[in-house]
Order: structure tokens, then C-alpha cells, then sequence
């Protein structure tokens, strides 16, 4: 049962309508359909870590730039400050405290 075939072409013999073929067998297999259903949650849990993760990174960014760099600077404005207080006291000769 070929189809009429142009001149030039080759043609294939027509399949029947009810044999399958071996790719459409195994994509309909169980064990493809558990995998397929696997990665699918797989895929929706690993977006959902990833949301969390970039919300807690975002929390923790923003409450280092707010509390901690302040913090930082103040600690080196106040290490400035002791170191000359000391320049000055040895300057003018008084001990240091």
C-alpha cells in the first residue's frame, strides 16, 4: 500500500493505523511518565528555593547595609580619633592614658 509517489521521489509504504512505534511505546511507558512527573516537581521546588533564597539574600543585604556599615564606620572614625589623640600626646610631651 505505497502512496503515489512524484516523479523523481521515493515514497514509503504507508503505516498501518494501529501498531505503534517503539519511541511511542516507551514515551507512554510508566517508568517515562513517573520521570516526567518527577522533574516536573522537582523543577517547581528548586524555583520556589531559589525565590526563598534570593528574598532571604535580599534581607540580609539590605540589613547589612542599614546596621553593619554604619557600625564599621564609626568604629574607624573613632580608631581615627584615639590615634591622634596619641599623635598629639607624644607631641606635646604628656604620657599617654
Amino acid at each position: 500500500m505505497a502512496s503515489q509517489a512524484r516523479k523523481g521521489s521515493i515514497s514509503l509504504p504507508d503505516r498501518p493505523s494501529n501498531s505503534d512505534s517503539w519511541i511511542t511505546n516507551i514515551s507512554r511507558s510508566s517508568v517515562v511518565s513517573y520521570t516526567k512527573k518527577a522533574a516536573s516537581e522537582s523543577s517547581q521546588i528548586f524555583g520556589k528555593l531559589l525565590k526563598s533564597t534570593g528574598k532571604a539574600a535580599w534581607i540580609t543585604g539590605t540589613t547589612f547595609l542599614v546596621i553593619v556599615v554604619p557600625l564599621i564606620i564609626e568604629m574607624d572614625r573613632e580608631q581615627q580619633l584615639n590615634d591622634l589623640e596619641l599623635q598629639q600626646a607624644s607631641i606635646l610631651g604628656t604620657p599617654p592614658k
